[in-house]
């Protein structure tokens, strides 16, 4: 069971990192992870990123498949409450330190920057109730 829930934690911040910066740094190009230099250096911070969350995919799943799937309590609600917390706590912690705190960059600089980055941090804390809830299934049912 700790494998799974260590392996899928995993999986939730890799994946959700990857879905932040496809979204909000390429697709939408919103912010890079640091903004406060030039085009070039913005690219190359943005790909060390990518290159840590692929990282961190990349020994998820090697957790996962090491995992034994004999263990009765290996189930698919343990998978999916570390998926969602790993992402949620990312998501919130990455929001709060980079928005808030160090101000490296903003969901979307400009007008109503607060706005976006608040909304950001509920996000997260969305994804971390529903991890939290399907903690509680897979612990009723372990």
């Amino acid at each position: 069971m700790r494998s799974t829930f260590v392996g899928s934690f995993l999986l939730g911040i890799g994946t959700i990192g990857m879905m932040d910066g496809i979204v909000f740094h390429q697709i939408l190009q919103w912010h890079s992870i640091y903004m406060h230099t030039n085009r070039f250096n913005q690219i190359v911070s943005d790909g060390l990123f990518h290159l840590i969350v692929t990282i961190v995919i990349f020994i998820g799943a090697v957790i996962l498949w090491k995992s034994d799937p004999s263990d009765s309590k290996n189930n698919n609600f343990t998978f999916l409450s570390g998926l969602f917390l790993g992402a949620g706590i990312f998501n919130f912690i990455e929001g709060i330190l980079n928005h808030h705190i160090l101000q490296i960059h903003h969901v979307k600089p400009g007008p109503n920057q607060f706005l976006y980055d608040i909304l950001f941090d509920v996000t997260g804390i969305i994804i971390i109730i529903i991890g939290l809830l399907f903690m509680k299934i897979s612990s009723a049912k372990g």
